[in-house]
């Protein structure tokens, strides 16, 4: 079964492809005439769900999609869903990484808890869809760690780790990760609502 998932992002698209292993996963690179989605939604859930029917009635194809970021306990919650935008520009990492360290830079250490979010949305071009969440709770180090991963990822230490995400293997991430959460709970449903 040949599903698409809304993203030209290279990282998201071997993450993802990991964790829904057995389908014919296909990122937004191979259907050029689909452009970008604007996240117009104000939670995860409604970004997530505008990409997949998006892209599902742009493809034919069954789409998924997913929104995620950084929630901050002292930013109360955010960057949240404009964790990818933080810094004014869509997608500057490193732009993005700097503001959120800057503006927690004089937090003490052990008021940094922060989570990863993620909605995985499936959406069929019948207009069905599904919606699953996951989290992954940790705090902050105010120093990047790690080059695997992207985003926020050299900042985040997962519960009861003491490296950040972008330390950790692609499996060891996966294993634990909100995306990687939200996509297991999803690919069930992916089965069953494709009958494969």
């Amino acid at each position: 079964m040949r599903i698409v998932l809304a993203t030209r992002n290279p990282g998201k698209i071997a993450e993802l492809r990991r964790i829904l292993a057995g389908f014919e996963i296909v990122g937004l690179e191979e259907f050029p005439e689909i452009g970008e989605v604007a996240e117009t939604g104000v939670t995860f859930e409604e970004n997530a769900l505008l990409k997949a029917h998006a892209v599902a009635k742009g493809s034919g194809l069954p789409a998924v999609a997913d929104d995620s970021g950084l929630c901050v306990d002292v930013l109360n919650g955010m960057p949240g869903v404009f964790s990818a935008r933080w810094s004014g520009r869509h997608g500057d990492d490193q732009a993005n990484l700097d503001l959120l360290l800057a503006q927690v830079s004089d937090v003490p250490a052990e008021k940094l808890a922060a989570h990863f979010a993620c909605a995985a949305a499936l959406a069929l071009p019948t207009g069905e869809h599904r919606v699953v969440e996951g989290t992954l709770p940790g705090h902050l180090v105010t120093t990047p760690r790690g080059t695997n991963g992207f985003g926020y990822d050299p900042i985040l230490v997962p519960l009861g780790q003491h490296r950040t995400t972008a330390e950790l293997s692609p499996d060891e991430k996966d294993a634990i990760s909100h995306r990687g959460r939200a996509f297991r709970a999803l690919a069930p449903i992916v089965r069953d609502m494709l009958g494969s």
